[in-house]
C-alpha cells in the first residue's frame, strides 16, 4: 500500500446509493445520482462510472501537462468510457478506456505523452493491476 501525505481531501457524503443524492463538503457537488436505464433505472440524472470517467479524464489531462516537456499538448480532448460488469469470478467491478487526442503530436509521440502520463496518473496508479485499463492516443 502507498502511504501519503495529503494536500487535499475531497469530502464528499452519499445517501440512499445508486438511487439516491451526493453532496460535497463544500456544496459545489450537490445532485441526485440514479442507475442508469441500461441496469434497470429510472436514468436522466447521473451515475458513479460517470463520475469516476469525469474524475479521471481530469486528473488525466493533469498528468499529461506535468510530463509534456515543451511538447504542444494545447486543444487536446480526453474520451473516457468507464464500465460496470461483472469479472470472470463473478464479482462486480469496472473497467476503464481513455482515448486521448492530441491533434498538435504525432500520433508515436502522443502514444508516448499517454503513455508517461498513465505512469503517474493518480487514478492511474490507483487503479494498476486492479481493474482493466486501457489508454491510447487516437
Amino acid at each position: 500500500m502507498i502511504k501519503i501525505t495529503p494536500f487535499y481531501t475531497a469530502e464528499v457524503t452519499s445517501t440512499g446509493g445508486r438511487n439516491g443524492h451526493i453532496r460535497s463538503s463544500d456544496g459545489i457537488l450537490d445532485f441526485d445520482v440514479t442507475t442508469p436505464t441500461a441496469m434497470g433505472g429510472s436514468g436522466g440524472k447521473t451515475n458513479p462510472e460517470q463520475l469516476f470517467a469525469a474524475g479521471y479524464a481530469a486528473c488525466f489531462g493533469g498528468a499529461m501537462g506535468v510530463i509534456a516537456k515543451g511538447r504542444d499538448i494545447s486543444n487536446f480532448s480526453i474520451d473516457a468510457k468507464v464500465s460496470l460488469g461483472k469479472s470472470e469470478d463473478n464479482v462486480y467491478t469496472i473497467a476503464a478506456q481513455l482515448d486521448v487526442h492530441l491533434p498538435n503530436l504525432s500520433l508515436e509521440e502522443a502514444q508516448q505523452v499517454v503513455e508517461e502520463a498513465h505512469q503517474i496518473c493518480p487514478y492511474s496508479v490507483a487503479t494498476r493491476g486492479n481493474i482493466e485499463v486501457i489508454v491510447k492516443a487516437v
